[in-house]
This record gives C-alpha cells, structure tokens and sequence, in this order.
C-alpha cells in the first residue's frame, strides 16, 4: 500500500494536475481503499466475521470488498443487480476475480435491488446469511466519507479546484468537508440527473461545491466512441491510464470546460484519480460485441 504522502500530483499542463489515488493499492484503489478503511477497522470492533455488501456486474466496489475481506480475513458476500447474471460469473472478469477472493453472490431482480435498503429486505438478508457487517452501495457511509477526507492534504492547499468523478456522492463528500474555504469542488457525475445534490448534502458540511452535470455520456456505464478516442489518446500523452466509467468522464469534462473558459485564467485544478480501472475490461467486452473502438488496457 502506498502512503497518502507518496501520492505527489502529476501535472498535465499549466493548469491541471492530477492526484493519483489509483496508486494507492493494486487492487483496492482510490477511493474504495478510502471508503473501506474505517469501515474495515468498525467491523473488527464489532467482532463480525463477514461483510456484505451490493453492487452490479462490474462494480469496482465489489471487486474491492472481496479482496479486502481475503486481505483482512472476512468472509465476503455480495448481493448483485441483476439475476440473469447467476450464470454468467466466469464471463464477467469482475464477478470472477471477486469470486476467487472467496466472496459469495446473492443475485437478486433489479425490481428487488431496488428495495436493498428497506429493512425488509436487510432482515431477508440476515436470515438467509446471519450476522454480517453491512457496507452500503459504494461503500458509501459515514465512515466512508471520514476515510475521504484524507484524500486531500497540505501540499493541495494550493488549488483553486478539486475535481472528482461522483457515484454514490461518497468521495465528493470527504473533499468537500476536507476542502478549504478557499477552494472549489466540482464534481462529475457518471449518472444522469440532480438527484445526487441531496445524497451528498447528507455527508457534506459546507457549501463550497457544484456538480457538472453534462458529460455523463448517456448514463452510468454509457459510453461513445469520442470518450474512447479521448481516454486513449489521454494514455498515450500523459502515461495515465482512464476508466470509462468515471476518472474518463471527468477528465473529458474538465478538459472541455478548459477550451470553454469556464475556469478564471491561472486556476489551478487539482483532479482526484479515484481508480476504477478493473472496470476496462468488463467495457472492452460490451464494446467488442458491438464493434467498437476498445480502450487500451
């Protein structure tokens, strides 16, 4: 694991840097290794021997959880969106590298997915599997949000703005609550819609932030050919590697709004790389069966 001290900004150009959270460990990156940390530590407390959590068929998220638990001797379940997946699992590199870090799946319809946070549906849960520590979706909590607020640290005081993907609203929320009152944080959603204004709202102390709600490409886990061109030529330039889920999207957002103006002249952006990449592949397997372009792996 590498030390938050190691995670020196690289810079891109007279205005961007970005921090490489993606280095922090290879196969708990960014900020699932953020979000897991206290949460790992709580479920010691607590004495439980198993985690569970939910997630869909290529969640970086579940892929973390699982090795987290091998790591730190949990067992591991997963519930995933979706039940036409129970018979896919050797196919999707996701759910088979969770798989071989000893994590069980309850595969469960979208329509009941949407229903994972009742207590009916935790209850079902405790039944079926017994006690267990609960993660939510994205791993996104309370003491999700206090292992984010470490992202940043003295040598970022320096920039006007802190960039970062938005998911669960997890992550945005650390940085804001960690931000200066001197900085703004912007975030770029991967999912369409405002909706994530409240769920963030729940976490975050100050108002110092906005959400940039136009380059989420379609939707979460939507993608088009002019992002592809964008996340490979930004590999080649920069020896960066992007994720077409998120750290793509946000830097395809940042770099427009750049060439836009948007930002006052001689800001400084500080980009948070939260990781993500075991997710390539899953997407390079969609965009083979519909004979586009792949990103470079």
């Amino acid at each position: 694991m590498i030390k938050n001290s190691d995670l020196s900004s690289f810079q891109i150009d007279n205005q961007v840097f970005i921090k490489p959270e993606y280095l922090i460990h290879p196969f708990i990156s960014g900020n699932k290794y953020r979000k897991l940390k206290y949460n790992i530590s709580e479920a010691k407390k607590l004495k439980s021997k198993t985690l569970l959590t939910f997630g869909g068929a290529f969640s970086n998220h579940i892929s973390a959880t699982a090795y987290t638990g091998m790591e730190s001797g949990f067992k591991t379940i997963g519930v995933i969106r979706g039940d036409e997946l129970e018979s896919k699992i050797e196919s999707n590199p996701t759910l088979r590298f969770a798989q071989s870090c000893g994590m069980r799946f309850l595969f469960v319809t979208r329509e009941d997915y949407r229903s994972k946070s009742s207590v009916e549906f935790i209850e079902k849960l405790r039944v079926k599997f017994g006690d267990f520590y609960l993660i939510p979706e994205g791993g996104t909590n309370s003491l999700a949000i206090k292992g984010c607020e470490e992202i940043l640290t003295k040598e970022d005081n320096q920039f006007d703005y802190i960039c970062c993907c938005v998911g669960t609203g997890g992550t945005i929320s650390g940085l804001i609550n960690s931000a200066k009152d001197n900085q703004k944080v912007l975030g770029f959603p991967a999912l369409k819609g405002d909706f994530l204004k409240e769920d963030i709202r729940k976490f975050a102390k100050n108002e110092n932030w906005d959400l940039v709600t136009d380059y989420h490409f379609g939707g979460y886990g939507k993608i088009k050919p002019e992002l592809i061109t964008f996340i490979n030529k930004f590999r080649k330039d920069y020896s960066i590697p992007l994720d077409p889920i998120y750290t793509g999207k946000m830097m395809f957002g940042i770099m427009d709004l750049i060439g836009k103006g948007f930002f006052p002249k001689n800001s400084k952006i500080l980009a948070i790389h939260t990781g993500g990449l075991q997710g390539i592949t899953g997407m390079n397997l969609k965009l083979k069966r519909k004979n586009l372009p792949l990103i470079d792996e």
